[in-house]
């Protein structure tokens, strides 16, 4: 338990009045880069099956999020997307669209490796340091993270012929339609959609700065940035429902942060702010959006 709970509490109260409100305004407009970069790459990933406006893909992220929230790993995103899809596509966008999934694991699996690695030296060089994390465990972490990044990177690279061998499968051939259309995404594209993943991770995490410079936890900025790329890799390994994933990212929140400050009401802030303005918000949006879709009344 923080000690000094009630005198942190008055200080976040009182920060939300002072010169610091630039980084909750900041955050708000880093939430919609964030999702304008990932309608971007729906754009693009749709693109060997049907031209999509921008705006009608922006509508289809935020329509994903409102679908998202109640089921395991946000699964449903992909059924709020592929209603602005046309007849015969629908099915096939899944397929490409797991191609953005795949880019955007791979970028925070690599981050992940890069961060665990610092914290395993920092852990190790810093035996005052408090350690909740067990270094046995983290070194096999960092193996396991490593050849899993390695294997994605492999996989995602080489998707035209993966995809060439499977259609070969029997029982997969007369299904090929489903994915025959990611034998057209050549190494460049892929690498598009690769880049629009890494800058949309770093809008991520520089909206974690933000916040948590915002209530006052007293981490060194790389520090930071490396804690949060060891979170988002958890968040990521660990199955969750979207709706209860606030209690998760607070919990790995503490058990990373905790490490190098006790201001536990500043990490749960953080924690519920970025779950709050990143996945409520856009909801809320996207269900007011899909409403109004003509597949949804009839």
């Amino acid at each position: 338990m923080q000690k000094d709970l009630q005198e942190s509490w008055r200080t976040i109260v009182a920060t939300f009045y002072s010169t610091q409100q630039w980084r909750v305004y900041m955050v708000v407009v880093l939430m919609i880069g964030n999702w304008g970069l990932e309608a971007k790459k729906w754009q693009l990933l749709m693109r060997p099956i049907q031209k999509l406006a921008y705006h009608r893909a922006f509508r289809a992220v935020f329509s994903g999020q409102a679908l998202a929230l109640g089921t395991p790993n946000r699964v449903g995103e992909y059924v709020g997307r592929v209603v602005y899809m046309e007849d015969g596509n629908r099915l096939r966008a899944l397929s490409l669209s797991a191609v953005g999934s795949v880019a955007q694991i791979m970028v925070t699996f690599i981050a992940g490796l890069i961060s665990m690695a610092y914290v395993y030296f920092l852990l190790e060089s810093s035996p005052q340091i408090q350690q909740p994390l067990s270094i046995f465990w983290l070194r096999g972490l960092i193996t396991i993270v490593g050849f899993t990044a390695i294997f994605l990177a492999l996989f995602y690279y080489n998707l035209v012929w993966i995809t060439k061998v499977i259609e070969r499968i029997p029982w997969v051939a007369k299904y090929k339609y489903l994915i025959q259309k990611l034998e057209t995404l050549q190494k460049k594209e892929l690498t598009k959609i690769l880049v629009l993943s890494l800058v949309r991770y770093v809008v991520y995490v520089l909206q974690y700065l933000l916040m948590y410079q915002f209530f006052g936890v007293q981490v060194l900025w790389w520090q930071i940035i490396a804690l949060v790329c060891v979170q988002l890799l958890v968040m990521t390994i660990v199955p969750s429902i979207a709706l209860a994933e606030v209690g998760i990212r607070g919990k790995v929140s503490i058990a990373l942060f905790g490490i190098f400050t006790n201001n536990t009401l500043g990490i749960i802030a953080t924690a519920a702010s970025i779950w709050l303005v990143n996945l409520i918000i856009p909801a809320l949006a996207g269900s007011l959006m899909i409403l109004g879709l003509k597949i949804v009344r009839k």
